[in-house]
């Protein structure tokens, strides 16, 4: 698996994932506005890799303060923490990585160059742990995995959306990996393509089966029982289930109710946000109305006509069938078994 990114001397080097399939470039971020700006226009993009890149722009944001007395260096640091907790608004694991580093630095005794390397030491220590993560959770959610099995994912939920492994794709490649006979249908993922570029691009290098799909195609696809499975990851999980996830999981999800389809979600528990009652709560970006007008900077529409362009739409608890997690397939009432999962009273699998 390539690397999404990764701390080389004291520069962060992230993955340009919009250039993929065609190119492989890493991109050098010396400061924290470098690393906004990859996430921002999704050079970096998929919550948990989100998660670790934000740690890590605070890493650099830290090293920039030059200033001595240790109480301003606080406010200072705090200040750039909020800049980078609104660099985008639905993935909950941005914020999640924001307060993880801003309670660690509060807790800690240590002088302000001490802080400093503190910072960074847990970033690396964050991008491990993803990776080990994503590792337990493909294992769980193999299990649910028939054989052979067609799998029909949505945008990209694999090794490139996280520190390395992958959530919904980290699924099929732990079912390859146990020797089931499985396959990939990617829907290609309007109006980015991440299905098409990203989703398929990894199959292609793991070996393992893949076909693109249009995102209109869920319906009779599984009308003709061509799909035994459905697996996605998700941005933001409400307390109650909700998943918010790329814009067309919802319509992927209603059309595999209607075929009895099993409908996964496979999200971390840093995923999960028990602050955010249900799915109404959750924030959804919009994103610039020429990502659907233009395909590679080609205008497709009459340039007169405006576009609607929701990055995100929220799944309803009640259509899906379980959550994949690292402790293992929760099952509803999720209000439940999510509370007692974040408060680790489900013992990993």
């Amino acid at each position: 698996m390539i690397p999404t990114l990764y701390w080389e001397d004291d520069v962060v080097m992230i993955l340009d994932q919009r250039k993929l399939p065609g190119k492989t470039v890493f991109m050098p971020c010396r400061d924290m506005r470098r690393v906004i700006y990859c996430i921002q226009t999704l050079a970096t993009r998929g919550a948990p890799a989100i998660g670790v890149a934000a740690a890590m722009g605070l890493a650099l944001a830290a090293r920039s303060i030059r200033i001595k007395n240790k109480d301003l260096f606080m406010e200072r640091f705090a200040e750039k923490v909020e800049v980078m907790r609104a660099a985008r608004p639905t993935a909950v694991n941005l914020s999640w990585a924001c307060d993880r580093i801003l309670n660690l630095v509060a807790k800690s005794d240590l002088d302000i160059e001490g802080i400093k390397a503190l910072i960074k030491d847990e970033s690396q220590r964050m991008l491990d742990e993803d990776i080990e993560i994503n590792r337990a959770m493909g294992k769980n959610g193999a299990a649910v995995v028939p054989d052979p099995a067609v799998i029909i994912t949505h945008c990209n939920a694999g090794s490139l959306a996280t520190g390395g492994y992958g959530t919904a794709l980290g699924v099929v490649r732990a079912a390859h990996e146990a020797g089931k006979k499985v396959s990939v249908i990617a829907d290609e993922t309007r109006p980015l393509l991440q299905g098409a570029r990203l989703t398929a691009w990894e199959m292609v290098q793991e070996g393992i089966p893949v076909k693109v799909a249009v995102d209109s195609s869920s319906g009779v696809l599984m009308s003709r029982e061509m799909v035994d499975i459905c697996v996605v990851g998700a941005d933001r999980i409400a307390k109650n289930g909700d998943a918010a996830n790329k814009i067309g999981t919802f319509n992927l999800a209603l059309q595999a109710q209607r075929h009895n389809v099993p409908f996964y979600v496979a999200a971390p528990l840093s995923t999960v946000d028990l602050d955010t009652p249900t799915g109404e709560a959750i924030p959804i970006e919009e994103r610039d109305p020429a990502e659907v007008t233009h395909i590679g900077g080609r205008l497709l529409a009459p340039p007169e006509a405006d576009a609607l362009n929701f990055a995100f739409d929220v799944t309803p608890n009640d259509l899906i069938t379980g959550i994949i997690t690292e402790v293992g397939v929760l099952k509803a009432p999720y209000i439940e078994s999510l509370s007692r999962a974040k408060a680790g009273l489900i013992s990993k699998e």
